[in-house]
């Protein structure tokens, strides 16, 4: 029976049923051929979306939105040019950086694509990179969003796992610097191989100005990400404090937001906002019905009798990740496998909050890989190019990707590291 409930599940995912009708398509009818009360399904999902932590993610989305729209990036990314953008692979560098500060903010990588993707890649083309390079760059680097805290995936796995919050950000920290440090090291050897072009170095007084102008945007960051390490605030209090301060920043400093963005903005949140909490809605559904099956039970008991060892698993789950975020995006992948996934960590100690980074840095691989990589779409949206020169111009970053990918699989101290010390 569970062969046919994940068979009907693709097969409504490939004539394009949406994710969350299809999780409830498919599990509702096996729960009813089981013999399932489906008067309680209602109250199951209320109660799945009632969860303070959930109220985390309108509120960081809320705020990349307003980052893009209220002239926030835009100081951050003229700063970054001002300092580096005369060096050879400055602007790659530039791209790179003013992703990872964006990821800081928003938690979205299509969010993070879009925003810096807009302003950088015909920046980068006009100073001489090749446009598949650029959009190759802008569609890797704006992955970041969801490993560097924080995090909307990592929201919703803490959710799902009953884990800290504050401790899969603090999780995702270092592992996201390491691979922005990598992309950057990459970029600038690249850019110097190629003798990609270079923006007039900037005087002393345009980078002073510049830098000024900028430490409102750069602050938030620090805010949101200081006042969630430092105990001052939990991540959904932090996302409110981010709204807050982004208002009065696009508003009041960089004034960009007009009365008339305020339905745009406010359309934009609630329609990305509404579709993550549709697919937990719909996961749950979903979730019920393996729970009632059993299915995390046999499948743990299944590995225990193959003796399957951590490693092999970790490389099976791996693979699985990679294949599976081809066609779905991350909340999805997350709530259908994180309820089977949880006892069998366990059960091989494997610890659940390293595991949430190498879900992540998957979650990120299956943004830009065909045919569903949400970045791929965003960066072709944009630039107006065809879907395979994106394609092509991201193969690259994914193997440097999963490189980094394998490092953080067999060193778990990079992502467990910050936790464990801050928590002391």
């Amino acid at each position: 029976m569970e062969w046919i409930i994940f068979l009907l599940f693709f097969l409504l995912l490939l004539v394009r049923v949406p994710v969350a009708v299809a999780l409830v398509i498919s599990a509702s009818l096996a729960l009813l051929e089981s013999g399932f009360n489906l008067n309680v399904l209602p109250q199951k999902i209320f109660a799945s979306l009632n969860v303070s932590t959930l109220m985390a993610i309108p509120g960081f989305i809320f705020a990349g939105v307003l980052m893009s729209r209220g002239g926030i990036s835009n100081a951050l990314i003229d700063a970054l040019k001002s300092w580096v953008g005369h060096f050879s692979g400055g602007l790659s560098v530039v791209t790179i950086l003013a992703c990872a500060v964006f990821a800081a903010i928003s938690g979205s990588s299509p969010a993070t694509a879009a925003a810096i993707g807009a302003i950088m890649i015909p920046g980068m083309v006009e100073a001489g990179y090749s446009k598949r390079y650029a959009m190759g760059l802008v569609a890797a680097s704006g992955t970041l969003g969801i490993l560097i805290p924080p995090s909307i995936p990592l929201i919703v796995y803490g959710t799902v796992a009953e884990e800290s919050i504050g401790k899969l950000f603090m999780a995702g920290f270092l592992p996201g610097l390491f691979l922005t440090a990598v992309l950057v090291v990459v970029a600038i050897v690249y850019a110097k191989i190629k003798n990609f072009g270079r923006l007039p170095k900037a005087s002393w007084r345009d980078r002073a100005v510049l830098s000024v102008k900028a430490i409102p945007a750069a602050f938030l960051p620090v805010l949101i990400l200081g006042t969630i390490y430092l105990g001052v605030a939990t991540p959904t209090e932090a996302s409110v404090i981010s709204c807050v301060y982004s208002l009065l920043v696009a508003v009041f400093i960089y004034r960009q937001i007009k009365w008339s963005d305020t339905r745009t903005i406010l359309r934009e949140t609630v329609n990305t906002s509404s579709m993550i909490f549709l697919i937990i809605a719909g996961a749950t559904v979903f979730g019920l019905y393996l729970t009632n099956e059993q299915v995390p039970q046999d499948i743990a008991r299944w590995i225990m009798e193959g003796e399957v060892n951590k490693w092999i698993f970790l490389i099976a789950a791996n693979l699985l990740f990679f294949i599976m975020g081809m066609f779905l995006e991350p909340t999805s992948i997350i709530l259908i496998t994180l309820p089977i996934f949880l006892p069998i960590l366990k059960l091989l100690g494997i610890d659940v909050i390293h595991f949430a980074i190498i879900m992540t840095v998957n979650m990120e691989l299956g943004m830009v890989t065909p045919p569903v990589g949400l970045n791929l779409f965003v960066v072709s949206g944009i630039t107006k190019a065809k879907l395979e020169e994106v394609v092509k111009g991201v193969m690259p970053f994914v193997a440097l990707m999963i490189v980094v990918l394998a490092i953080i699989v067999v060193w778990p101290e990079l992502s467990l590291w910050l936790p464990q010390n801050m928590s002391n």
